[in-house]
C-alpha cells in the first residue's frame, strides 16, 4: 500500500510539473507574440503628423461716440498650420507649412488685408549623434492676394502678388538640438531666389531684382532656428527665426524673418492667441519719407476665438 501511494504522489508530481512546464511555455510563447506584434506595430508608426487651426474675429460699432472712431469695424484672421514628422533609423524628415489670411474692415478705410502669408519649410537630416544632423533644408514663402500701400487714405499703391515677391531657399548644413523642442540648423552654403512675376513690380526693381528682371539669385549664409515649448498646461509658445546673409551683395545686411505665437487655451476650442512678427530686408524698400527705404516690418495682432488641434 506504501508503494502504491508512494508512486501515486510521483505521479501526481510529474503532472504537476508537466502542467506547470506547460503553463510557463504558453506564458513565453504569449509573450513572445506580443512582444512581437508590438515591436512590429511599433516599427509601423514611422509617421507623425498634426496641425493646428486657429480664428479670431472681433467686429466694432459706434454711434455717437464722443471719443471719436470708425462707426464700424470688422477684423477676421485664421491660421491652418500642419507638419508631417518622418523617423526611420538615423533618417529624419520634418516638413511644417503655415497659411495666414487676415482682413479688416473699416467704416473709414473700407477693405483691406492685414494679413497674406504661404511658408513652406522642409528638412531632412542623417543623425551624426543624438543631437546633430548633417541634412539638408528647402524653404518656400510667398503670398496669395495683391496687397497695397497706403501713401495717403485715398490713394493705394501695389506693393506684392502671388509670387511677387516668392522666396525660395535651398542650403547644406547642419542641425543641432540641444533640447527636445529647439532646433537650430547652419548652412554656410546656400542657394536663394527672390521671384518678382509681376511685370510693374520688376520694372520698378522691387524687392531687390534688376528693373525689367523677374529674379534675383543670392549665396550666402543661413541659419533657422526653431522652438516650440509649454509654459504651463495652458500656454504654449511657438516660434521660428531666419537669419540670411548674401555673400555677393552687401553680406553685413542680414534678412530676418520671425514669427512669435503665444496661445492660451480657456477650452478645448478656444483660446486667446497673440502673434508678433518681424521682419527686414534690405531689399524691400518700400518705407521712408519718400518710399524707398528699408524698414523693420512689424507686424501684431491679438485675438480670441477658436484654436483647434488637428
Amino acid at each position: 500500500m506504501k508503494k502504491v501511494m508512494l508512486s501515486f504522489c510521483f505521479f501526481l508530481t510529474l503532472c504537476a510539473t508537466a502542467q506547470d512546464n506547460r503553463a510557463k511555455g504558453l506564458q513565453k510563447e504569449f509573450n513572445d507574440k506580443n512582444s512581437t506584434a508590438f515591436k512590429t506595430d511599433t516599427a509601423a508608426k514611422k509617421w507623425k503628423t498634426g496641425g493646428l487651426f486657429s480664428l479670431t474675429l472681433s467686429q466694432t460699432s459706434l454711434k455717437n461716440w464722443a471719443a471719436g472712431g470708425d462707426n464700424y469695424a470688422l477684423s477676421l484672421n485664421t491660421a491652418l498650420s500642419g507638419f508631417a514628422m518622418y523617423k526611420n533609423g538615423r533618417n529624419e524628415w520634418n516638413t511644417s507649412a503655415g497659411i495666414n489670411l487676415g482682413y479688416v474692415n473699416t467704416s473709414s478705410l473700407g477693405a483691406r488685408k492685414n494679413d497674406d502669408r504661404f511658408d513652406l519649410l522642409s528638412k531632412y537630416g542623417y543623425a551624426l549623434n543624438p543631437k546633430l544632423n548633417i541634412g539638408a533644408i528647402f524653404n518656400f514663402r510667398t503670398q496669395f492676394f495683391k496687397g497695397y500701400t497706403y501713401p495717403d487714405a485715398t490713394t493705394k499703391v501695389l506693393s506684392s502678388d502671388i509670387l511677387a515677391p516668392a522666396y525660395i531657399l535651398l542650403g547644406l548644413g547642419l542641425d543641432y538640438k540641444p533640447a527636445k523642442d529647439l532646433s537650430i540648423f547652419f548652412s554656410s552654403a546656400t542657394a536663394r531666389w527672390v521671384i518678382v512675376n509681376d511685370d510693374s513690380l520688376s520694372a520698378k526693381g522691387a524687392y531687390g531684382v534688376t528693373p525689367g528682371k523677374k529674379s534675383l539669385f543670392q549665396l550666402g549664409a543661413f541659419m533657422s532656428t526653431n522652438y516650440k515649448t509649454n509654459i504651463n498646461k495652458n500656454v504654449t509658445y511657438t516660434g521660428r527665426l531666419d537669419l540670411f546673409s548674401d555673400y555677393l551683395d552687401k553680406p553685413l545686411n542680414v534678412a530676418m524673418n520671425m514669427t512669435n505665437l503665444f496661445a492660451v487655451k480657456i477650452s478645448d476650442i478656444l483660446s486667446v492667441t497673440y502673434s508678433l512678427d518681424l521682419i527686414y530686408d534690405d531689399n524691400v524698400r518700400l518705407f521712408g519719407v519718400n518710399h524707398d527705404a528699408p524698414a523693420l516690418q512689424v507686424k501684431s495682432i491679438i485675438g480670441a476665438g477658436l484654436l483647434v488641434n488637428l
